[in-house]
Parts: structure tokens; C-alpha cells; sequence
């Protein structure tokens, strides 16, 4: 995973004397005007930023063909062993790309912390050069060095974004006995605790230094996903972020899918879809996994580690530079429903052999470009792997970075436990990692999604030099909002149109994006209550071109709170695609407000409803709940005087507490009648279309059974 260049130092100084080109431009967001503005501490790093571009890779990307297209995105430089901070004939050092970065303008600069003890124990492949124990070496030939050029005034007024060691802890979670897939090197570094030592030093050491925001490495869907994994790793992150003198205020955040390849957004089908009574989480490729891409693991997690204790304005990072899996084989719609295993593998973007494939994968593809705020949780879209660096060498080469020799990164290799012993579905000839790899650099620009737009620029890796899109899409137009609550507007509009088609749209609040969508409505939510917000849209098409904005719209939150005056408050979305199938499917989450935890075994929540004909006794079932479903009880009872709730689900809490500004998470639940019959959900009482989380003043949330939160019929 490391970046070592190959820039020759007068190319290199040239390079930084022209460096105010229109480098982190991929982050067009308005830039600070003072000093004192870009040295203060913000809640998301990514807003107002600009972002350092590496001319040592720009200049290696620039010169592959259709490379110029993305030589000045922005990404993280990685500091991926000792020498690598004094830097080389061929390698800048850190003070170097730190002063380059002044040079050019940037008040965002993103490096890699990688080097721990005893690195990367299940990954022959991205090894490190100190061994198990030498933790002492890692502290004081590694991080104290960092952290004093990091903490000279000289660049006060960077921004400075850490990603805190790739790899390490989630190895500890799945790597480290008792499972296929283990190794005696991660069982050592489990016994000696050297990476959650390291770990804590390095937050602790960084995060004292004033515009330091450190982001912990937190693997991706296809390694954490299960709930046998993602609750321990949350528990294995706290660990670590309070040893060593850290504590949860020296984490801003996570990044998930750093240098792997797992797709951003399945847009194809649902962990929650079935096939003839099989769902997706039966498939051979999901293999009961909660979560089918990184941004639904990515919001899901950060949920769990603020209920863990982490503070509840931490952000994450998504990893997109190389999982666009674009190209001519990506797919359109799902699969065929013959199977639940051709309905999925016939759906996926992603199109690995396996999700747990990591080496140089074959027909991957650039993805989303750097993206400031592009989801609700996600601190930023961020360029972590740079594209065209190795995982691994293909075949053993012997080099004097401590990198071993990985099967996974071997085309011929049939694979092991962790890949369900699949082939590794790795390119050949690959060099040693972190070096240049032209033949993969190639095919990810071939196969970006978003398309790459050269814009007239040369040869795109296809053979088209001259039919670049250039044509934006129309404005969309009615903008409406179809609901709101306290804290969330719903909004829907009228599509726009494209000479090759638009792709999906940006919403701005206020003038500030907050969220995208591929479709024609969006929900925004964290509101104030009774706050008016205006809100505009722009379309983009598969070359990037964006359209005009939509006129704007105003829309005001409600009052909000039902009649329920406590400090939760519960949030739902629909999540059956029929109102009139034989199954009422829904996402809960409850939310505190107030300032003291809850006791959760005092809660029950209750969401009204009519069986209207059919049998008077219900199934229930609880497919996935990020508090565990065994922590979950759930029971149908009659009861309600208004029309659309003869019967309510109430759900009920185990032991455990609710800490002041957490969630619990979402839970995913159901409910049948016992003779299969159908319901017509379109007149309960306490459903609604909404498709993402929102308010839900019609659920009921009563503590030691009183009404809490919302309006009971």
C-alpha cells in the first residue's frame, strides 16, 4: 500500500513551481479568504477546503493515456515507513509536500499513517519494516518525527487529515484465531496489544497538535459487515482510542474502504429483496452479510460507534478512487429471478469473484471523484489508494521495504478461507506494492464510473479522441416538497433531460450541498424544527457536465414532537416496495435528544396499523437490528381509537442504555398475518412512503409507560 515515487527532484521542483494550476479542483468548494479562517477548528475538515494534489503522482497519472483527465484529484500521500518522512531522490518528504501544498494554494493536506508494529499480520503483501515489539521504534523514530513537522507553524493553517493505520485493528477483530482465515502473526500482535498501543499513540501524539483531525481506518462491508464482526470491531476501536493517552475527542472520524475496491452504492437491488422466499442475504455472494456497499456500511457504523461512545459529530470517509466498476460489463437493473444467486451476481456493479478479493483486482475502475459532504454522516469522498499504486507483487521480488510476497496478488492462486477459496482474481504482473502499475492505472481509467471526461484532452484509454460530451443537462424543474416533519423536508421533482442520459442529481440547502441522489426526490434530514430552508437542484450527466440549478423552494419544518414531550424521539422508513403484499416491512431507529442516557428496558415503541380481513393472530420478525435482534422483543397487540389502527407492533428493549445524542441504530422488522393474507398499508395510521430515516411523529415511543414521543391514535 505504500506510495513510493519515481519523480526525479528537478521534475519534481518544476512541477511545484507550477503547481497552482487547477489542482483540488475535484473539491470545488468555496475557499477560506484569511488565515484565521483556515485554521479554525471545523466540524467536517472537507467543507470550504482545498485540497492538496501529490505532483509526484499527478505527473505519473498525466502522462498514461486518458491519465490527464484526474492528474490534479487530490489524494492522501502515505507515509509508509521511516524513511519515507526524510523522503528520497525519487520521493518528496513530508516537509516537502507540506510546503508544496502552501505553494499551491491548498488548506487541506491528507496523509497515511502506516507503519506499525508488526504490520498489515494478515497481508503478506503490505508488510512493514518493524517488528511485533518494536513499538518503541514506532513512537519515537515514526510518530514523534511526524507529529513535530505536522505541529510547526509553518502550516498552522492547513487543515491536516490523517487516516490512523490501515488494516490493523480489523485484522485483530477477524484475523487473530478461531477462524479459517486467521494467522499466528495476527494472533502475536493480539496478545501483545502493540496496535491498539500504537494505534492510541499515534491519536493521542497527532491529536494534540490543534488542526490535526485524525480518521481511523475501519476495513470495509465485505470484512466488518456481520454482525458477529462489526459489533466487536466498534468495541476494538474505543479500545485502542482510549489507550495510550487518547481518548474519543482525538477522533474525528472513520474512513472505510481505504485501497480496496468495494462498490460505494449497489443501485440494483436490496439486502432486503427476495427471490422466490430466499433473500439476498442467503446469496453466495453476500453470504448473510447486513450490508451489500460501503455507504450503507459506512452510515450504519458510524451509528454504532456513537453508541459506543464516540461523539456524535464524527464523520466518515469513503475510499472511491478505485470502486467506480464501470466499463461495458457493469449492469443495469438486477439479475434474472431464477435464483436469488442470479438475481444478485446478475445485478452487482461490483464484479469481483469474490468480495474479499483485495490485490489488484481485474475490470475495476475509477469511481467517485473527491466530494465534500455527498451523504448524511459522510464527512467527504476522498482519494485514499492512489489509482495506479500496486497492492502487490504478482510473483516473490525482493525489494528493502519489508513487503512480502501475497498470493492474493497471484493470478493463478485458488484462494483461502478469507475469499471462501476463490481465485484471487488479481492482474498479472504486477509490481511490488506502492509502486506504479501502468497496465492497472489503464484499465481504471477505461473502467471509471462516473465516466472520465477527457474534454478534448487525448485519448481516453478507449480509442475516442473527439466525441467528448460537452452538453449539460437541463435544469430540473418542479421542485416540491412531498413531506416534512421537525427535522426533515421531503422532496421530489421532475426529471431532467441529456443528450446521453443524466446519471443522478446534487441537492443544495441553503446553498451548501447536502446529499445526492439517482433518482427524483431526496430527503434531507437533522433539522431544526419550524425553520424555513431553501433548497435547489442540479442534474449531472456520465461526463460530469452539470446542469443549471431548479428554481428554488422553500420549505419550513414542522413544530414537531407529537404530542409526546420527552427527549427521544423514533425515526422511520418504509422499507416494503408494496403497500399491498402479505408483509408490513419497516426501519426503526430511536434517537436521544436529551442530555442524561435512557434506561432502553423502560422503552417500548409502538407503530399502528389495520390487518383489515384474514387472521387475527401475526408473525413477527426481526431481520437485522444494530443493537443485535436478540436484544429485540416483539409483540402485535390490539388497541388504537382512530381510523388505520385497530393493532399495533410494539417493540421492546433489553437490558442496556441509550446514551444522551446516540442511536440505537436501525432496526429492520416485519410483520405477517398468520395465513399469509394481505394488508393494504396505505391507510395505517403510521406509515408513510419514505424511503430514508425521517421523523415519525405517528409512532408512538413510550418510556415506564408513558407517552414520550409522538401522537398515539
Amino acid at each position: 500500500m505504500s506510495t513510493r515515487g519515481t519523480i526525479k527532484q528537478g521534475l519534481r521542483r518544476r512541477l511545484a513551481a507550477v503547481s497552482a494550476l487547477a489542482m483540488g479542483a475535484a473539491l470545488a468548494v468555496a475557499i477560506p479568504t484569511t488565515a484565521d479562517a483556515a485554521a479554525a477548528r471545523v466540524d467536517n475538515p472537507y467543507v470550504g477546503a482545498k485540497a492538496y494534489v501529490n505532483p509526484d503522482w499527478s505527473a505519473k497519472a498525466a502522462a498514461e493515456p486518458g491519465g490527464a483527465a484526474i492528474a490534479d484529484t487530490p489524494g492522501f500521500v502515505w507515509m509508509d515507513r521511516i524513511a519515507a518522512i526524510g523522503g528520497s531522490s525519487e520521493a518528496m518528504s513530508l516537509r516537502e509536500h507540506l510546503d508544496t501544498a502552501l505553494d499551491q494554494g491548498a488548506n487541506l493536506f491528507q496523509v497515511v499513517i502506516y507503519d506499525l508494529p508488526g504490520r498489515d499480520c494478515a497481508a503478506l503483501a503490505s508488510n512493514g519494516e518493524l517488528g511485533p515489539t518494536e513499538l518503541d521504534r514506532y513512537k519515537t523514530e515514526y510518530i514523534d518525527p511526524i507529529s513535530e513537522i505536522l505541529a510547526d507553524p509553518a502550516y498552522a493553517d492547513l487543515r491536516i487529515v490523517t487516516i490512523i493505520e490501515p488494516d490493523s485493528l480489523p485484522n485483530l477483530v477477524t484475523n487473530a484465531g478461531g477462524t479459517e482465515g486467521s494467522t499466528d502473526a495476527c494472533a502475536v500482535m493480539k496478545a501483545n496489544g502493540n496496535y491498539e498501543k500504537g494505534v492510541g499513540y499515534a491519536l493521542h501524539t497527532l491529536g494534540a497538535i490543534p488542526n490535526v483531525y485524525n480518521y481511523v481506518d475501519a476495513a470495509h462491508h465485505g470484512w466488518l459487515g456481520w454482525d458477529s464482526n462489526m459489533g466487536p470491531a466498534a468495541t476494538e476501536f474505543k479500545k485502542a482510542a482510549t489507550s495510550e493517552g487518547a481518548t474519543v475527542d482525538d477522533v474525528a472520524g472513520f474512513i472505510v474502504n481505504t485501497a480496496n475496491y468495494s462498490a460505494l452504492k449497489e443501485p440494483n437491488f436490496d439486502v432486503t429483496d427476495s427471490v422466490n422466499g430466499t433473500t439476498v442475504r442467503q446469496s453466495k455472494w453476500v453470504d448473510w452479510n447486513y450490508y451489500v456497499d460501503e455507504l450503507s456500511f459506512a452510515q450504519a457504523l458510524r451509528t454504532l460507534l456513537v453508541s459506543e461512545g464516540f461523539n456524535s459529530n464524527i464523520g466518515m470517509l469513503i475510499d472511491t478512487a478505485r470502486n467506480g466498476w464501470g466499463g461495458s460489463d457493469r449492469p443495469t437493473s438486477a439479475g434474472p429471478l431464477t435464483s436469488v444467486d442470479a438475481y444478485v451476481d446478475g445485478g452487482r456493479v461490483d464484479r469481483r469473484i469474490h468480495a474479499g478479493n483485495w490485490c489488484n483486482q481485474t475490470g475495476a475502475g475509477i469511481g467517485e471523484r473527491p466530494t465534500t459532504a455527498p451523504e448524511p454522516g459522510i464527512d467527504a469522498y476522498v482519494w485514499a489508494k492512489p489509482p495506479g499504486e500496486s497492492d502487490g507483487s504478482s510473483q516473490p521480488e525482493d525489494n528493502d521495504e519489508g513487503k512480502g510476497f501475497d498470493r492474493m496478488c497471484d493470478p493463478t492462486y485458488t484462494g483461502n478461507g478469507r475469499n471462501g477459496n476463490s481465485m484471487s482474481g488479481a492482474l498479472p504482473n504486477s509490481p511490488v506494492a506502492g509502486h506504479w502499475f501502468s497496465a492497472q492505472f489503464q484499465e481504471l481509467v477505461r473502467n471509471a464510473y462516473p465516466p472520465i471526461d477527457n474534454n478534448g484532452g487525448g485519448d481516453n484509454g478507449g480509442g475516442d479522441n473527439g466525441d467528448d460530451d460537452t452538453q449539460a443537462p437541463t435544469a430540473p424543474t418542479g421542485l416540491t416538497a412531498t413531506a416534512k416533519t421537525s427535522s426533515s423536508v421531503s422532496l421530489s421533482w421532475t426529471a431532467s433531460s441529456d443528450d446521453t442520459g443524466v446519471t443522478g442529481y446534487t441537492v443544495y440547502r441553503d446553498g451548501v450541498q447536502v446529499g445526492t441522489s439517482t433518482t427524483t426526490s431526496y430527503t434531507d434530514t437533522g433539522l431544526s424544527a419550524s425553520t424555513a430552508y431553501s433548497y435547489t437542484v442540479k442534474a449531472k450527466d456520465a461526463a460530469g457536465n452539470v446542469s443549471a440549478a431548479s428554481s428554488a423552494l422553500s420549505a419550513t419544518t414542522s413544530a414537531g414532537g407529537g404530542t409526546g414531550t420527552g427527549a427521544l424521539k423514533v425515526q422511520y422508513k418504509n422499507n416494503d416496495s408494496s403497500a399491498t403484499d402479505n408483509q408490513i416491512r419497516m426501519g426503526l431507529q430511536l434517537v436521544n435528544t436529551g442530555s442524561t442516557a435512557v434506561d432502553l428496558s423502560t422503552v417500548k415503541l409502538r407503530y399502528w396499523f389495520t390487518p383489515e380481513s384474514g387472521s387475527s393472530t401475526f408473525g413477527t420478525a426481526c431481520d437485522y437490528a444494530v443493537l443485535g435482534c436478540g436484544n429485540l422483543t416483539l409483540d402485535v397487540k390490539t388497541g388504537g381509537s382512530e381510523a388505520g389502527a385497530s393493532h399495533y407492533l410494539e417493540v421492546s428493549f433489553g437490558s442496556g442504555s441509550l446514551a444522551a445524542g446516540a442511536s440505537t441504530g436501525e432496526m429492520q422488522l416485519r410483520l405477517n398475518k398468520s395465513d399469509w393474507s394481505n394488508f393494504n398499508e396505505a391507510d395505517d395510521y403510521s406509515y408513510s412512503t419514505s424511503t430514508s430515516f425521517a421523523d415519525a411523529s405517528k409512532v408512538g415511543v413510550y418510556v415506564a409507560g408513558a407517552l414520550s414521543w409522538g401522537t398515539a391514535p
